[in-house]
């Protein structure tokens, strides 16, 4: 009896863990394109904004930025697509850039980079990435584009990735004057909060902190914010993710170029 006691424990547990790796890194975007293409723009509205980027847009294991905006719009006649996907980089938004298209946007936010300096896309091809993205939207239709720069890689902007990143964002807000699209100081505004008083801490993100912060949301509902504060960081839940206080940052930035957008004509 308790070899089989003992079982069904370690099966419930496994599926457990299952439900947790899937809830945190697997489950797909809310409203990512393949389901807004499988059904159409929402009743009644009239501006389609795709939010185009990594796992901070993504936002299973970091603050949903798009959903707030999904929030703060959705009465507004518009209609907010994710196409955000954990890890990737500039070179994973352009190889999945057609469903992006293929959505027919009205506004495009597009924030990638933290991957690219962690897994060592050279700038030149970040840059080239980019400008190639950003050519297709401008080609492809008549979508107002955003160019978000990258979140910090960790609290201390003096860290040696901050300041790769940094070199990255500079390339970013060059490449959006170039081309004529907008450029949202995400980076900017978070780093604002950052380093006040206090030693920040340094870069130190793992999968198994990742983890950890996965089972702290998921199981224990705990918030992002406190999550942050119970590992020494202020905007920050793990060095990467935002928690709830920066993705309002994001929000925020990204509502104030919507509400200068005009709605398109149908």
């Amino acid at each position: 009896m308790a070899l089989v006691i003992t079982l069904v424990l370690l099966a419930l547990l496994a599926v457990g863990l299952c439900a947790l790796m899937y809830a945190a890194f697997r489950r797909p975007a809310t409203n990512a394109p393949k389901k807004f293409l499988a059904t159409g723009r929402r009743p009644g509205a009239h501006t389609v904004v795709v939010a185009f980027g990594d796992s901070i847009t993504h936002a299973t294991l970091s603050a949903d930025w798009v959903g707030a905006l999904r929030d703060r719009f959705d009465a507004d006649g518009y209609d907010f697509v994710n196409a955000g996907v954990n890890g990737h980089t500039s070179t994973d938004l352009l190889h999945r850039l057609d469903e992006v298209v293929a959505c027919r946007p009205d506004a495009v936010a597009i924030m990638v980079g933290t991957n690219d300096v962690r897994n060592g896309i050279p700038q030149a091809q970040f840059r080239t990435n980019l400008e190639t993205i950003i050519g297709r939207l401008q080609t492809s239709g008549t979508a107002q584009i955003a160019l978000l720069s990258a979140t910090p890689l960790g609290e201390n902007p003096a860290d040696p990735a901050n300041r790769t990143l940094t070199d990255y964002n500079i390339a970013a807000e060059q490449t959006a004057d170039r081309m004529g699209i907008s450029y949202l100081p995400v980076y900017e505004r978070i780093a604002e909060h950052l380093g006040r008083g206090t030693t920040p801490p340094k870069f130190a993100f793992s999968f198994g902190l990742a983890l950890r912060v996965a089972v702290q949301h998921y199981v224990f509902r705990r918030s992002l914010d406190d999550i942050a504060r119970g590992n020494g960081l202020i905007m920050l839940t793990d060095h990467i993710h935002l928690n709830d206080q920066a993705g309002t940052i994001v929000a925020d930035l990204v509502a104030n170029w919507l509400s200068h957008i005009p709605a398109p004509a149908r």
